[in-house]
């Protein structure tokens, strides 16, 4: 019995739910998947999971062991990639995740200069504002905005971004410019979400927070659309500064109440604990984190 290769297929079928899942995924007959998985309790000794159920469930015996089948596999794949030169060179395949916005204005640019300076690199970029399971998910390195959840993730923090409130000139020309958040309720507001309309916004008095409730005139599903909306004279939009930094130097969008913003959140690249980080992966870390961190400074003031 190949014991590598049936714990790859213990493991596909673990991550897929069920042994006809993993199956599929994998392009193999299901006979052979159950014989693998069989010939592995057969050989333990030990039920790896109960058949009883649709799904898998696993045993207390099976969670132990599929915690050290990918110990062993994250292991015999860094070593063939040692052997294979990966960490002498940076080459081979990437993959990175980002938020949709963060990655399409500031991480693809980064990118394409990054594979023109390594050409035998090959790059995934997988730009979500759904939080990506990087295990699950064969992602190398990820950016992430906003305080990381404890964890086992190496990360670096590289910049720390504001959410600000802004206007058109117009705009503010025609209904005025907010002082206090009491002046609010005199406002139209810009808000973004995708399964109800926002009722209010928080913000920071004094060290503490504070709900402040808004009309909303216009509710949209993204941030983009949001500052194209204000632009326009729709009314107050909040948004991460970035994403408005252009727009405020061509003149088209002015910051309001900067003094009740919240604090700045986090930007941070994280990447899974190694015993060897790949030079590929390195080399990617070098390239992006001082151009990222650039791109993400405030210009604002």
């Amino acid at each position: 019995m190949d014991r590598l290769e049936a714990m790859s297929i213990l493991m596909v079928a673990v991550e897929a739910g069920s042994l006809s899942a993993a199956s599929r995924r994998l392009g193999t007959p299901l006979a052979t998947v159950s014989r693998k998985v069989s010939e592995l309790e057969e050989r333990l000794k030990t039920e790896l999971f109960q058949r009883s159920s649709r799904r898998m469930t696993l045993t207390d015996a099976g969670r132990s062991y599929i915690e050290a089948c990918k110990r062993i596999i994250e292991e015999v794949d860094e070593a063939e990639r040692e052997v294979s030169g990966e960490y002498r060179s940076p080459k081979g395949d990437l993959a990175a995740t980002a938020p949709w916005g963060l990655g399409h204005m500031h991480l693809v640019p980064i990118a394409v200069e990054f594979l023109v300076a390594h050409p035998e690199i090959s790059l995934r970029l997988v730009l979500t504002d759904r939080v990506v399971d990087v295990a699950k998910e064969s992602i190398d390195v990820a950016i992430r905005i906003g305080v990381l959840p404890a964890s086992s993730m190496v990360a670096t923090r590289i910049a720390a971004i504001r959410v600000v409130m802004c206007a058109s000139p117009g705009y503010l020309a025609k209904r005025g410019t907010p002082k206090v958040l009491d002046d609010l309720k005199d406002h139209d507001c810009i808000t973004v979400d995708e399964l109800a309309t926002p009722t209010s916004w928080k913000f920071l008095v004094n060290h503490e927070q504070v709900i402040a409730p808004i009309q909303s005139r216009l509710c949209v599903s993204t941030s983009e659309a949001a500052i194209q909306a204000a632009i326009a004279g729709a009314g107050l939009a909040r948004v991460i500064s970035y994403k408005m930094e252009a727009a405020k130097r061509a003149g088209a969008l002015e910051i309001v109440l900067d003094r009740f913003e919240q604090e700045p959140l986090p930007v941070h690249i994280v990447y899974g604990p190694r015993t060897l980080v790949p030079l590929k992966l390195r080399t990617f870390l070098n390239w992006v984190t001082p151009r990222l961190k650039a791109r993400l400074t405030p210009k604002l003031d």
